[in-house]
């Protein structure tokens, strides 16, 4: 059939009318539905799967995964502490913090001083609640010796180790006569006349007393001889 016009424009008729049936076709044609994988276990290799990860790798970057970054680098970096003292406060703040931890120091000490003399004084004071509970046995001792009960036998043995090993803990008996009567470790029973005695003197001892280092734990029990 013989072609009349110009070629140019038949040509360009007929690619118009072909790129209208495609956009027909295209528009006739139904959408196929988009379909997203929201499971959290890959079936194919049996492993989790990590959403962070998988959007960071397709190229996206989510603020959780930067905040969690972030984290990491502030976690893995390690400031020392004259920098960060120099950057974070003055000389006069830095100063008080040494201040301060002097004080500490010095309360840290003190505590530990008070702490030592307070188990010291405990353990004293159990010692001596121990020998004031044996005061009485010793005094049913010294009147066993004084009646001739202990001159010998397994009782007087006894008698004498216990004696000994009560000095052991600082016990000391306080039993001498002819001595200067002192009221800080002698109780007056009986005051007589003494011949030759200038100042008051212990003549004899009734009761014996007892004390354990500077501590006196009772007083002993005198007669006392005065100036006539």
């Amino acid at each position: 059939m013989p072609h009349h016009g110009n070629e140019e424009e038949h040509s360009s008729s007929k690619d118009h009318g072909r790129d209208s049936r495609e956009n027909e076709s295209q528009e006739n044609e139904p959408q196929k539905p988009v379909i997203h994988d929201n499971r959290k276990v890959d079936p194919k290799t049996g492993k989790a799967r990590h959403p962070d990860q998988e959007h960071a790798t397709a190229g996206g970057s989510g603020s959780g995964d930067a905040l969690s970054q972030a984290e990491d680098i502030l976690n893995s970096v390690e400031v020392p502490a004259e920098q960060s003292v120099a950057q974070g406060v003055g000389a006069e703040e830095a100063e008080e913090l040494r201040n301060d931890l002097r004080r500490l120091q010095a309360e840290y000490v003190n505590y530990r001083k008070r702490v030592e003399r307070d188990r010291a004084v405990a353990g004293e004071m159990a010692v001596i609640g121990v020998l004031n509970s044996l005061l009485p046995v010793l005094d049913d001792v010294d009147a066993a010796r004084q009646h001739g009960d202990l001159a010998d036998g397994p009782f007087a043995a006894i008698a004498a180790k216990l004696e000994n090993a009560l000095k052991t803990y600082g016990l000391v008996r306080i039993d001498e006569t002819g001595v200067e009567f002192d009221p800080t470790i002698h109780e007056a029973l009986i005051q007589q006349p003494g011949q030759d005695v200038e100042i008051d003197t212990v003549s004899q001892v009734l009761r014996s007393g007892y004390k354990s280092g500077e501590r006196v734990l009772r007083a002993a029990q005198v007669i006392v001889a005065v100036p006539a």
